[in-house]
């Protein structure tokens, strides 16, 4: 099946205001799909406007579903419309959820559990950081609550992909529907992953479930001992396409990290040479907040 290099895009749904193909050719990816994988975004757009949808039907996003079905249209449309149910009952809606949110504790909660954007990796990609070791959940839930928490997670993921996404592409020239993520697992031990087990469970199922496609790479630093053993057996579980983007490192994790992120863009505590004023976790560089946060690229 030879690869499209004009993706059809739909009249009626596809409105973007930032580049439209993958940088990399790998099929199925928006600019490298072919013509049979063409004809089941089609499919799965029929079958949704038949069930009754007409939010959320762009070609990039029915795309991103499909490859995360393997392109079997039934398996893409049973997630759809999943994740659309999920998305009218979580947090009151969605889409109103966005508007309205307004997390106010967010300076206070960072103190126990770091988790945020800052800038991005040589390939343009948002960079996203967790510092799972230093989460207190305990503490955190004498500021918040778990289903605030959940919240703010959603609202990061739909900012993702609506300005940061979009907002990064621009600038790198080229379609980036991924992001770079660095999970710190400096002080995670059995005690600590038995706290927060239920909460993380929870962020996961949101991430696999409703945001299909999301992941560039996730590199796993400060690794305690033995967790590579448990990464080897469970990896051979995993999609090869998956186990392929995770980077288990040690301690000594610097130099392979900064052969993906720029110097000037890691926080320094991560072996980087950027220091923002206020700390970087708190400051929302990058290109996102250079073109000033929350422009609509994209009509539904």
């Amino acid at each position: 099946m030879a690869a499209n290099p004009h993706m059809e895009l739909d009249p009626k749904y596809d409105h973007y205001t930032y580049p439209t193909t993958a940088p990399e050719s790998r099929t199925g990816h928006p600019g490298h799909t072919t013509k049979e994988q063409d004809a089941l975004v089609f499919q799965l757009r029929m079958m949704l406007e038949a069930a009754g949808y007409s939010k959320r039907l762009d070609t990039l996003t029915l795309l991103r579903f499909l490859r995360a079905r393997k392109f079997v249209a039934e398996d893409a449309k049973k997630m759809f419309v999943d994740c659309e149910k999920w998305r009218e009952e979580f947090g009151g809606g969605v889409d109103e959820l966005v508007k309205t949110f307004d997390y106010t504790e967010k300076a206070q909660i960072f103190a126990y559990y770091p988790q945020y954007y800052h800038k991005t990796d040589k390939d343009g990609r948002p960079l996203y950081i967790e510092q799972l070791g230093k989460i207190d959940l305990d503490k955190m839930r004498t500021i918040t609550t778990d289903d605030r928490m959940l919240q703010n997670l959603v609202v990061e993921y739909e900012k993702l992909a609506e300005p940061r996404l979009p907002a990064c592409s621009r600038k790198a020239g080229a379609l980036l529907e991924t992001c770079c993520t660095i999970m710190d697992l400096k002080g995670v031990g059995v005690s600590k992953v038995s706290q927060v087990y239920g909460y993380v469970g929870k962020a996961a199922g949101i991430s696999q479930n409703h945001y299909p496609e999301r992941l560039g790479k996730l590199y796993l630093i400060n690794a305690p001992w033995g967790f590579s053993g448990v990464f080897a057996a469970i990896k051979r579980f995993l999609d090869p396409v998956t186990v392929a983007k995770i980077h288990v490192l040690g301690s000594n994790y610097h130099k392979e990290l900064l052969a993906q992120v720029p110097a000037e863009n890691l926080p320094s505590e991560f072996g980087g040479t950027c220091r923002c004023q206020g700390g970087c976790a708190l400051s929302d560089a990058g290109p996102c907040k250079a073109r000033g946060a929350m422009v609509d690229s994209r009509r539904r």
